[in-house]
């Protein structure tokens, strides 16, 4: 949601800008735009709606050369989609840049004293102009430094922010500031990258400084990096982070989509998951970044767990495998509802918060609120240094790499395989299950690989099952047990890319409701892995079936009932039922896959939705 890169050094500073734009664009916008000091002192700037081609278009041609700039990609909150709208935001003197990832809850007040204590009008309908505006007025009227000015009109402002500010006068230097919202700096030879996140910074360099909340940056390529607390005043050493992905990671890598591709990485995504942790040959699992709270997780009455969207999916997949395998009593909660109501909260209790992105904003003020209360606060995120890595207590990172496609897909099957290790590893020091299902169960989570390289293979004949329903106008998905959040996750993916309505529902519900819309128009896709509800997903289907619904059926290769009620089949290896989201999920991402395509949809970018959502 939103992207911001900023850059002062040697280089020539449009193309790092426009490059940095480009692999921000799965963040999801719908504008861009850059601004730049040339070489003769001019600020000059670029904006326009539409995608970041768009901007390369519009600056290809001109003599353009300077060597400090920012740029932006915007997700509209406050005003339409324009060129008007788009970042960045030049202040009234024509001195001052400014890009935002947040909001600013009261720009209103603040636009109200800008008009009039000193006249300023606003060309835009965005909060953000508010921001430069109200620095412009500070150095011009009331004498401040550029510095001074942005640490005051920080100190005005209510709400959530990233802010990279370019000033004529310094053009050597930025400045940034972060609250609630993400920025990292990467540090490379006499030259400086800020971004929304480490995308941008791979080609420059390897080592990144996370900015933490109410932090003020300023970087100077002649001078180097100063950080000061907002809060106190003090400074803070810069604490220099290494990044393990590799610039191949953020390519396509010969793939039509950046989705497809994820899809197909998953196999290895889950053996990096479990590398070190799933130890088949000594019988153990270690998580060595919550071993220091087994005695509290153990003992805990209650984990609640918390997330958004898929990462919500995968919470209600490990309360399944929560109280089945440990026999821990386990909430699911949306993050974004968690705050809001009140919840009961004690400091016995444990909550987790899963987040691929790390910065989910709604996430992230829900694992203050239980810090508040003293709950023991645990994290699942697949970005290292991210706001929810450093706000919980401890954590598992799921090491999915880099996702670019908006909708999630290896890193969903990565937090998969984190809850199972977690439920697996409390199970055996609470000793609530036999050592035969234990190793099983571990020997199971090893194969799992190879058991999703034999769903892609089935990719032609899945895409061959999209062709049939690429102009229907809404699904519905069954499931049961563990697979009733799959089957949500199934109506998620095809939702979010191709724009079809879709709706998961466990099996059992169907007869409450949605058997009414059941006719020959409406697909129903059942996942029948389930051996301890087989015969009762075999009657659901058969009621599918006597209204003219049209079953998909994902089944295991010894199934022979379903076979004879579906119009389609898709198999799946037979693996023990807890292990089974792992496997059931990918035909589900790859029919929504292929049935966006067909439709002619932006898969890695639909429309409306970003990545990373860091306002609520």
């Amino acid at each position: 949601m939103c992207g911001i890169i900023g850059y002062t050094g040697w280089r020539e500073v449009v193309p790092v800008l426009i490059r940095g734009l480009h692999r921000l664009e799965y963040r999801g916008y719908d504008s861009a735009g850059i601004a730049l000091v040339d070489e003769s002192g001019v600020l000059r700037v670029f904006k326009r709606k539409g995608k970041v081609q768009d901007l390369k278009k519009l600056v290809e041609g001109q003599a353009l050369h300077g060597h400090v700039g920012i740029g932006h990609t915007r997700w509209a909150t406050h005003g339409a989609p324009s060129d008007r709208n788009a970042h960045p935001h030049i202040s009234r003197s024509g001195r001052f840049a400014l890009v935002h990832n947040g909001i600013i809850e009261n720009h209103e007040a603040l636009r109200r004293v800008l008009a009039e204590r000193w006249g300023y009008t606003f060309e835009s309908d965005t909060d953000t102009e508010v921001v430069v505006q109200l620095i412009d007025a500070l150095v011009h009227y009331e004498g401040f430094s550029t510095e001074e000015a942005f640490i005051a009109a920080l100190q005005e402002i209510v709400g959530a922010y990233a802010f990279v500010l370019l000033d004529r006068e310094s053009p050597t230097r930025l400045w940034a500031a972060r609250k609630s919202s993400p920025l990292v700096l990467g540090i490379g030879e006499n030259e400086f990258i800020l971004a929304s996140d480490a995308t941008p910074l791979l080609e420059y360099t390897r080592k990144v400084v996370y900015l933490e909340d109410d932090e003020l940056l300023v970087v100077d390529r002649e001078k180097g990096v100063r950080l000061r607390s907002l809060r106190d005043g003090r400074s803070r050493r810069p604490q220099v982070q290494f990044l393990e992905w590799e610039l191949e990671q953020i390519e396509k890598g010969g793939f039509p989509h950046f989705m497809l591709k994820e899809i197909y990485e998953q196999p290895e995504a889950l053996q990096n998951a479990m590398r070190g942790r799933l130890l088949v040959e000594e019988g153990r699992i270690r998580l060595g970044g919550i071993q220091d709270y087994l005695v509290r997780l153990i003992e805990a009455p209650r984990f609640i767990l918390l997330g958004c969207g898929t990462s919500w999916h995968a919470g209600l997949v490990g309360e399944y495998l929560l109280e089945d395998l440990a026999r821990i009593p386990v909430e699911v909660d949306y993050a974004s509802e968690f705050r809001y109501r009140n919840p009961v909260l004690r400091p016995e209790d444990v909550v987790i918060a899963i987040s691929q992105s790390g910065e989910t904003a709604d996430t992230l003020a829900a694992v203050r609120l239980a810090r508040e209360a003293g709950s023991l606060v645990l994290g699942i995120c697949n970005v290292v240094g991210s706001s929810i890595a450093r706000e919980t207590e401890a954590g598992i990172y799921t090491h999915a790499g880099p996702e670019i496609g908006v909708a999630s897909t290896k890193a969903f099957v990565n937090q998969l395989a984190v809850l199972t290790l977690l439920a697996l590893w409390l199970a055996r020091e609470k000793q609530t299950i036999d050592e035969a299902r234990y190793r099983r169960l571990l020997s199971g989570l090893a194969r799992l690989p190879d058991q999703i390289r034999k769903v892609l293979k089935q990719d032609e004949q899945i895409q061959a099952i999209a062709r049939e329903f690429v102009n229907v106008s809404h699904f519905l998905y069954l499931g049961r047990g563990y697979n009733f959040p799959i089957a949500l996750e199934g109506a998620l993916k095809l939702k979010e890319i191709s724009y079809i309505h879709a709706e998961g529902y466990p099996a059992a519900e169907m007869k409450h409701g949605p058997i009414a819309l059941i006719d020959q128009e409406m697909p129903v896709l059942i996942i029948a892995t389930n051996a301890s509800a087989y015969d009762k997903i075999v009657s659901n289907a058969q009621e599918v079936r006597s209204r003219g619904g049209r079953i998909i059926a994902v089944v295991p290769p010894d199934d022979r009932e379903m076979r004879k009620l579906a119009e389609f089949v898709i198999e799946v290896p037979a693996v023990e039922e807890p292990l089974s989201p792992i496997v059931t999920v990918v035909p589900l991402q790859l029919l929504a896959y292929h049935i966006a395509v067909l439709r002619g949809c932006n898969v890695d970018q639909p429309r409306n939705l970003a990545k990373s959502v860091t306002v609520e």
